[in-house]
């Protein structure tokens, strides 16, 4: 990789100025196989990974301007799981590498510091790490036919500043957000994320998406909505309950990127103006999308956001500043939504992996409630991340996804005084 210093992406800036101790803005992919990991393959992976993708080389430096990605000679080591999920990355007092690798049992877990790189950006990551670990553990399986991986971008693609790429100056005004319905209630003590995935079956919701014409992820958003509306302080209900969904914009603009490429959108529904029913719900909803989700308004997104940094003004602005602008910027649009929903999509590996491979999961830091879905094979892992210690809305989700024909097999960590496990 060339020694020049990189820019954080237009994405990526948000982050640094944003992070918390509640909110460390780390998400983590985990794959889960049918054996136990072996953490000399894993490292051997490992090695090799990293070579692929010389951006994960980089430590993360403050300029006086910008935050820059430096390039550096730090060889990332693997371990077992010694934090709890999300635990922070960053460290503005230390260059360390911006990801971490670690084991547990039969998972192989990937986080990742959201200023490097989006879900997309770390799920190559992964996919790649894993491959190299099944053909290496593996060896004896594949002999001469070892199969395809189907992501090869050259070093400059995967390093590529899409946002700067694709950057216009013409840029129609956004439509001013309002304010969002925010959840109440007790945090969880210390920071820490309480975690509860459900697994169900991708035919199963597939085909109840089609029985309400309509997509999965506008399913699951809407059922998310009823929950959360369902659970509704009485006295905060005046507003609208409103998700933030991030689009990867590689589906609609030519990119191979590993760095962040996404925008989000706000998609909401007000159950004081409108019928409670999940078919109207739905809806709205998938209107919403079809709405949003067209190249030209993503572009306008895009460009409005990329147009703050080309500014001459803000390109002479001390960090320090920015940073500050950036943080209350932050909390303002942080009061547009109540929650959030990601859809990863469906991840694929070469054809014979399945033997290996149960499933993946991801999910996110969070100070409020999100949930994270992805799927492989006939697995469709839905995880919520919440700052919060109740889990009513949780449980009303899934008990509408039963109601609906959706069996799920839940599973959660456990919060205490000390943490997590």
């Amino acid at each position: 990789m060339e020694n020049d210093w990189k820019s954080l992406d237009n994405a990526g800036k948000i982050f640094p100025p944003t992070s918390t101790k509640r909110d460390t803005k780390v998400f983590r992919f985990a794959c889960e196989l049918f054996d136990m990991v072996d953490p000399i393959f894993l490292q051997e992976a490992l090695n090799r990974t990293i070579e692929e993708f010389p951006i994960y080389r980089c430590t993360l430096r403050r300029g006086f301007f910008w935050y820059y990605l430096k390039p550096g000679t730090v060889r990332p080591v693997v371990h077992e799981e010694n934090t709890p999920p999300c635990s922070a990355i960053y460290d503005a007092n230390r260059y360390n590498l911006l990801f971490d690798v670690t084991y547990f049992n039969k998972r192989i877990n990937l986080e990742v510091y959201h200023a490097l790189t989006d879900g997309t950006g770390a799920l190559h990551f992964l996919r790649t790490l894993v491959y190299n670990y099944i053909i290496r553990k593996y060896a004896d399986d594949f002999k001469e036919n070892i199969p395809y991986l189907d992501y090869d971008a050259s070093f400059t693609q995967k390093a590529e500043d899409s946002f700067d790429k694709y950057y216009m100056k013409t840029t129609p005004k956004q439509p001013k957000q309002q304010r969002a319905y925010q959840i109440k209630g007790a945090k969880t003590p210390e920071n820490r994320i309480k975690i509860i995935e459900g697994l169900v079956s991708v035919k199963e919701t597939i085909d109840k998406a089609r029985e309400y014409n309509t997509t999965v992820s506008v399913l699951l958003a809407s059922v998310f909505l009823c929950a959360i509306n369902k659970n509704a302080v009485l006295a905060h209900k005046e507003r609208p309950i409103v998700l933030t969904v991030p689009v990867n914009l590689r589906n609609y603009f030519s990119s191979a990127s590993a760095r962040n490429f996404f925008c989000t959108i706000n998609v909401g529904y007000d159950f004081n103006k409108n019928p409670n029913d999940i078919e109207s719900v739905i809806k709205h909803i998938d209107e919403s999308f079809k709405k949003q989700l067209t190249e030209e308004n993503l572009a306008s997104r895009m460009n409005g956001f990329s147009a703050v940094e080309k500014n001459a003004f803000a390109r002479i602005t001390p960090l320090f500043f920015k940073d500050f602008v950036l943080g209350i910027a932050g909390r303002l649009v942080d009061r547009e939504s109540t929650a959030s929903i990601s859809n990863i999509g469906r991840i694929s590996m070469p054809d014979g992996f399945e033997k290996y491979i149960r499933l993946f999961d991801v999910f996110i830091s969070t100070s409020k409630l999100q949930i994270c879905i992805c799927s492989y094979k006939d697995n469709l892992m839905l995880s919520f991340s919440s700052a919060f210690k109740s889990t009513d809305i949780q449980k009303d989700f899934f008990r509408m996804l039963a109601d609906m024909g959706i069996h799920s097999q839940i599973c959660a960590n456990k919060i205490t005084k000390e943490g997590s496990y």
